[in-house]
């Protein structure tokens, strides 16, 4: 069948939107049909060759859509159910059999290749190929093919629109917090980058009784938003640059938690030196391949600080997405402040926008 997608052909390139041809379902797959898709930092990043996804490639990961058609051996929805795709796993190697999904051993194989597992692409144009299988998506399309692996069924009066972000931003953010950093009631945390997956951190530490949380970013419209989502303390290093010092004048000790979002080193660093002893730091920053981070050993050890990466919140899709939902629902959990909606065609716009700041977490609807 024929599609519409965003195809990056070039790194740093606008995205051209194009006629494609999508392949014939296999037996395993499931068509949806996308209603909008969350544009992501790691778009942004695979299309500027962060990392060497093939190209030319259809981006996309945060899609949330309906079920249009499944494979002969798809039991897990069916035509007509309102779905969000997460990110892709293999589902048989020990993270995977160990209920640790983001940890697959094949993560960069199932989401960042390009292909299916057989090397194929599911995607073409005139003949030519086109890397699709994005996250087991390729959202950035009208229509999308996934597997039972990265699709979760949502109620039916949840807000579809709404819904896509909730697949890796908001889910990292969020899911950083409560799975892999779980600072107690009544403890701090400071979180480095008020973008989206900052803020759903902030959220989401509100929501569960962490008492001081102080948000640090550079645009003060952030810090607003910031403080309005649950953050008690706000600190700008343009103004004040010293932010250690800061955090330590807030706590005492220095936090119990810190989260750090934005891929800096710089910014890495002082995330570990704001920890109290026995403190927690989690960092979720795409810095390019082969980065490399400075630190002190002996604040380190003698502090008996812990430094840890966490992909997609430590989150099974599966279960953290409703409950997301659920929490939405109630009024605890309110992401849908952070988006903006943009036309399909205007995709490049809404990216442009992004890495300028002006916006917090842009949601293309489809046509």
């Amino acid at each position: 069948m024929q599609i519409q997608a965003a195809v990056v052909r070039a790194p740093h390139a606008p995205m051209s939107f194009e006629t494609l041809e999508l392949d014939a379902l296999r037996d395993n797959e499931i068509l949806v049909r996308l209603v909008a898709t969350g544009v992501c930092h790691t778009d942004i990043a695979m299309r500027d060759q962060a990392f060497p996804v093939p190209q030319p490639i259809v981006l996309g990961h945060e899609g949330a859509g309906i079920v249009e058609a499944v494979g002969r051996s798809v039991t897990k929805v069916r035509p007509g159910d309102p779905v969000v795709m997460s990110y892709n796993s293999c589902g048989h190697c020990g993270s995977c059999q160990a209920h640790a999904p983001s940890y697959c051993h094949d993560f960069f194989g199932a989401n960042f290749a390009g292909q299916r597992p057989d090397g194929s692409t599911p995607l073409s144009s005139g003949g030519e190929p086109v890397h699709g299988n994005f996250f087991g998506q390729s959202s950035f399309a009208t229509y999308s093919v996934c597997t039972e692996r990265n699709i979760v069924k949502v109620p039916a009066d949840a807000p579809l629109e709404l819904l896509g972000p909730l697949a890796c931003g908001i889910q990292t953010g969020a899911g950083a917090i409560i799975h892999a950093l779980r600072p107690a009631v009544g403890q701090s945390l400071a979180v480095f980058g008020a973008g989206s997956v900052g803020l759903a951190a902030v959220m989401a530490a509100r929501a569960i009784g962490v008492t001081t949380i102080i948000a640090v970013d550079l645009v003060a419209s952030r810090l607003d938003m910031a403080r309005e989502l649950g953050a008690t303390h706000v600190i700008n290093p343009g103004h004040m640059p010293d932010t250690v010092q800061q955090i330590r004048a807030i706590t005492g000790a220095g936090v119990d938690c810190s989260f750090e979002t934005t891929g800096v080193m710089k910014v890495l660093r002082q995330a570990v030196e704001a920890l109290a002893p026995r403190g927690r730091c989690g960092f979720v920053g795409a810095a390019p391949v082969g980065t490399e981070l400075t630190l002190d050993v002996m604040d380190l050890m003698t502090q008996g600080k812990t430094l840890r990466g966490i992909v997609e919140g430590d989150a099974n899709s599966e279960v953290f997405i409703p409950a997301m939902i659920e929490l939405h629902r109630q009024g605890r959990f309110p992401f849908d402040r952070l988006i903006t909606f943009y036309p399909f065609d205007q995709l490049n716009q809404a990216i442009a926008d992004s890495e300028a700041g002006r916006v917090i977490k842009p949601v293309v609807r489809m046509p």
